[in-house]
């Protein structure tokens, strides 16, 4: 019962849920990132590289020219399919940029936010603390 009992204040710890909490929302957040890519930033790549197709580009490696991808994978043939690799880098390339404007906008909000500091009130300066000292100690001194 213990193990059940550890499990259970395990999964109910702040850092699980705020974890569980992140993973959904990563992939929500994908999904909207993924569809970025697709349907908006891909077709103007497309435009500037001459309607180039990335997931289609493809080396046979049987030496042979095959005129599609789907063409070299109907005669078998062993394909190495940078274009996908190619694709996959633009991907995450545009994810890091979401994510780095993301964290930059969320460290603006927190420094703006801060209470702006006040300074400490200005007390005596040493020299007078000494000399505040001093006359107490000759005040001690010169009294019976």
């Amino acid at each position: 019962m213990a193990f059940f009992k550890d499990f259970k204040a395990f999964l109910m710890k702040g850092d699980i849920i705020a974890l569980a909490t992140a993973v959904v929302m990563g992939a929500a957040f994908n999904k909207i990132i993924a569809s970025v890519v697709a349907d908006v930033l891909m077709p103007i790549i497309g435009i500037f590289t001459g309607g180039t197709d990335f997931s289609q580009k493809f080396f046979a490696l049987d030496g042979e020219s095959y005129e599609t991808l789907d063409a070299a994978i109907e005669a078998e043939a062993a394909v190495i399919t940078y274009g996908n690799l190619l694709q996959a880098i633009i991907y995450f390339v545009i994810v890091a940029f979401f994510i780095f404007l993301l964290l930059r906008a969320y460290e603006r909000t927190k420094t703006t936010k801060e209470a702006p500091k006040v300074a400490a009130p200005k007390g005596p300066s040493q020299e007078e603390l000494l000399v505040e000292i001093r006359d107490e100690l000759r005040k001690q001194n010169t009294t019976p």
